[in-house]
């Protein structure tokens, strides 16, 4: 069997409010082996921002181990905990984070830009990112800025921009949580199929009908995982016309 891409044992997480000790992850141990879909959930104040800023390596534990493709990144300081965040992990953001004024391509490429694991050339760089493009299927609207884009598509940009570095594991926070119900579909239409190529998807949400594209999904509850249930009646997301959008 495969070792997990992610590893936690025992973690915590404790943050000082002035003189009260707030506790937003205890104890919690979790394993989500290579191409699993893993949606996360809880009400808000349950720990799931919390777990998803220490598994995108954006903090660290205060007690506990968190294993990322077989490095303990626990105790890692800021910099090296950088370098592995960009390496290892693709973000999407609910907001898609996109520079308003360059292309969907340039936005796409950034990541290349900050990887010391990928050295490319302009042409190698451009290439890459027109590969993401397309696998989202945008390959056609490659040169159109933020402004000349829907949400839907600009979200598309933001996974392009997530799948660029070739990551270990893509971390989905609130994907869907600016889109309309047909479009929020769509988008999870292309994470089921990444998650098909065997790409690990950690998905954030806290929207029940979103979390059941996936196929399995861990509740959190004040900072405890409460449950931890394969998804048995999985929902299968459609493009509208066979094509994004």
């Amino acid at each position: 069997m495969a070792h997990p891409v992610i590893e936690l044992e025992n973690l915590t997480r404790v943050y000082q409010m002035g003189e009260t000790e707030v506790r937003a992850l205890d104890g919690v141990t979790l394993a989500v082996q290579p191409g699993e879909f893993l949606a996360v959930m809880g009400p808000s104040g349950s720990g799931k921002s919390t777990f998803m800023n220490i598994v995108g390596c954006l903090d660290r534990p205060t007690a506990g181990r968190y294993v990322l493709e077989g490095i303990d990144v626990s105790s890692l300081g800021r910099d090296a905990r950088a370098e592995i965040r960009n390496d290892k992990i693709g973000f999407v953001f609910q907001n898609f984070n996109l520079l308003s004024r360059t292309s969907a391509l340039e936005n796409v490429e950034l990541p290349l830009l900050y990887s010391r694991k990928t050295k490319l050339t302009d042409e190698e760089s451009r290439a890459r990112a027109m590969r993401a493009l397309e696998r989202v299927g945008l390959k056609d609207r490659w040169d159109h800025t933020s402004a000349q884009l829907s949400g839907g598509q600009q979200q598309r940009v933001a996974i392009a921009r997530s799948l660029v570095n070739e990551p270990a594991i893509l971390l989905a926070d609130e994907p869907t949580g600016n889109l309309d119900s047909r479009t929020s579909e769509e988008v999870m239409a292309i994470f089921q199929a990444l998650n098909g190529e065997g790409k690990t998807v950690v998905l954030i949400t806290h929207e029940p009908d979103i979390a059941q594209f996936a196929r399995r999904i861990v509740t959190f509850r004040d900072g405890k995982v409460l449950s931890d249930v394969a998804v048995q009646d999985r929902k299968h997301a459609t493009v509208s016309g066979g094509k994004p959008a």
